[in-house]
């Protein structure tokens, strides 16, 4: 199915409701479809043709919405950027996809206009605010043209969207996602609109991320309302999903901490709120726990996959986060699985392998192999990446996990963060988990690094809860009563904070880089 029939449904059956709210603006799902008509006549006009890019920089707004489908209906390929980039890696984005058209918020025009000599292949540069020197106006185009309607003719294999990953261990990538990509999942687990039906999504998630754009499509084909928040902030979050009652919400482990610890979280209503989907980086068990408690009336879902995938390929329901009402051992089993990823969805095989390729037994950790019709083309222009990652159908993650009796899956970490000391393979996260029950820590991150005796040593870098004190020693003691011996960390490190990509993942490169000489 061709994304921009997620569009037309909605327009057709509830044309009148509200599409998206941002700031003071309402936009109902028929001025969506016009606005995007105009722009994707304007791109026509402009020489876009099928399989060219057009790529934006902006944080949260409607008008991302509106140029992903005016780019979709005339079969080009949205190019999101990621507004949090550095100059320089602004300018490999660009001159990596080749866009011929640019659209700009305005907070990055300057940023822009500083490396625009070194761009090759932009025609027209569009600002989304005010009129610049050599800059085209968005609202200028969209009263300008006539919102003719377009029907692409591409199918749903054809590549609708590269999003680049966070190039933590080099430059970002480009992956190639098609129609099918976000489709495959829609279909199989959204319900489409429903004129009886009138629902809302807070949506805080950047645009430029696999997650806030399955999220979009989904509510769209869905016809509930986006209520978007341009860039995440606890306290407007609470504001927000209060005064436009919002119903769902997805969100990454570090925004739901920052809501829920936030000094004014009791101060506001959240009744309307039904389901809170989190993902995108992994779940403390600490944090989880005490959502349940303080919003018994949420439903919560772990939905995991990652941006070569496109969508969930896993899910931890909500009657997985059910912990009331049931028996001790029941219990139990609930809260080992608050730390799983749950089951794979019913359309997708997913198996847990050898570096052979062959699969692991239950329980045993290897990396997490995937094949559906979600998964990305491959790499733009990067073909022996490609062939690395997809071999005979297979996508293979980098993702370490493993299968428990029942069926779900435990991550273990990222396959380049295994730590090997003395021969055992050492999953940080489960070291992780250890140190963040202990009630004076606020969060941790375990790393190797090499060491001369062991091949790697195990490194703590604690973050302390509320600057209670803790030391070292306590760290080590306690980690040696609750694991295996060779997995205490050490050596322990405190830091105020660690270091995060915007969706909260930890990027243990930069923790390697500043304690790999430390002892």
């Amino acid at each position: 199915m061709n994304t921009t029939e997620f569009l037309f449904l909605p327009q057709e059956i509830t044309p009148n409701r509200n599409a998206i709210i941002y700031n003071d603006k309402r936009i109902s799902f028929n001025e969506l479809n016009i606005n995007s008509n105009k722009l994707a006549n304007f791109f026509l006009k402009s020489n876009v043709n099928p399989g060219d890019r057009v790529a934006i920089l902006s944080v949260n707004c409607n008008e991302i919405i509106e140029s992903y489908f005016a780019t979709s209906k005339i079969d080009a390929i949205y190019v999101p950027l990621n507004f949090r980039s550095k100059k320089q890696e602004i300018l490999h984005l660009i001159n990596d996809s080749l866009p011929k058209i640019l659209i700009v918020g305005q907070r990055y025009i300057s940023l822009i206009n500083s490396i625009k000599k070194d761009i090759k292949s932009i025609t027209h540069f569009i600002s989304l605010d005010i009129e610049n020197n050599g800059w085209l106006n968005y609202n200028q185009i969209l009263k300008t043209y006539e919102p003719v309607n377009i029907n692409p003719t591409h199918d749903e294999s054809d590549t609708n969207l590269l999003i680049y990953t966070a190039g933590t261990t080099g430059k970002s990538k480009g992956v190639m996602l098609s129609h099918n990509s976000f489709s495959s999942f829609i279909l199989n687990q959204v319900d489409p609109v429903d004129p009886e039906i009138n629902e809302s999504n807070i949506l805080t998630v950047p645009l430029f991320h696999i997650a806030g754009m399955q999220s979009m499509l989904s509510a769209i084909y869905a016809g509930r309302t986006l209520i978007i928040q341009s860039q995440f902030d606890a306290k407007e979050w609470l504001i927000l999903a209060e005064k436009e009652k919002a119903n769902r919400a997805m969100m990454v482990p570090t925004m739901l901490k920052m809501i829920l610890d936030h000094p004014d979280f009791k101060k506001h209503n959240l009744e309307n709120l039904k389901i809170i989907t989190y993902g995108a980086a992994p779940m403390p068990k600490t944090i989880i726990k005490d959502a349940i408690k303080k919003l018994p009336w949420v439903k919560f879902i772990n939905a995991f996959g990652q941006t070569e995938t496109a969508a969930t390929i896993t899910m931890l329901p909500p009657e997985d986060h059910v912990l009331e009402g049931i028996t001790p051992e029941e219990l139990k089993i609930k809260q080992k699985r608050l730390t799983s990823i749950g089951k794979p969805l019913n359309d997708i095989e997913v198996r847990i392998v050898d570096e052979s390729g062959e699969n692991v037994e239950i329980g045993e950790i290897g990396e997490i192999a995937a094949k559906g019709e979600r998964l990305m083309k491959g790499y733009w222009n990067r073909d022996k990446e490609s062939r690395e990652v997809l071999k005979k159908g297979w996508l293979y993650t980098g993702d370490l996990g493993y299968f428990d009796e029942d069926g779900y899956i435990f991550l273990s970490g990222r396959s380049k963060d295994i730590i090997k000391r003395g021969g055992e393979m050492i999953a940080p996260s489960e070291v992780e988990e250890t140190i963040r029950s202990i009630p004076k820590v606020d969060d941790v991150a375990v790393i190797g690094v090499p060491d001369t005796i062991w091949g790697e040593k195990v490194i703590a870098v604690v973050v302390p809860k509320n600057n209670f004190p803790i030391n070292e020693k306590e760290i080590i003691e306690y980690c040696h009563n609750n694991l295996s011996s060779f997995k205490k960390p050490e050596k322990v490190f405190f830091q105020n904070e660690l270091p995060t990509n915007p969706l909260g993942k930890v990027l243990k490169n930069l923790l390697r880089v500043k304690y790999i000489n430390q002892n």
